[in-house]
């Protein structure tokens, strides 16, 4: 079990900066991956950027070079940095985690999502 507490989301312009904090109720190393995912008005869910426990990280490629997801194993939190913000970045944002249930399955447990706008 893993409970996931996002904050950071909100109100911004277009060029404009975010971070995204996803703090997770156990070592964020016990959990196979981590990641943040957004879904838009209209729009399917669509994975942003995921973090393993190895710190191997990939994003998709609507955001590269714009966003940064880091962890802090200190603090069991996940983070995505946002920049350069465009107006297609606004939707809600959930942290999601992959963590084994048993030895051949994955659970998936997600924060309860954050809005983030973007305004022209």
């Amino acid at each position: 079990q893993v409970q996931l507490v996002e904050s950071g989301g909100g109100l911004v312009q277009a060029g404009g900066s975010l971070r995204l904090s996803c703090a997770a109720s156990r070592s964020i190393f016990s959990i196979n991956a981590m990641g943040w995912y957004r879904q838009a008005p209209g729009k399917q869910r669509e994975l942003v950027a995921t973090i393993a426990s190895s710190g191997s990280t990939n994003y998709a490629d609507s955001v590269k070079g714009r966003f940064t997801i880091s962890r802090d194993n200190a603090k069991n939190t996940v983070y995505l940095q946002m920049s350069s913000l465009k107006p297609e970045d606004t939707a809600v944002y959930h942290c999601n985690a992959k963590v084994w249930a048993t030895a051949t399955r994955l659970d998936n447990y997600w924060g309860q999502g954050t809005q983030v706008t973007v305004s022209s």
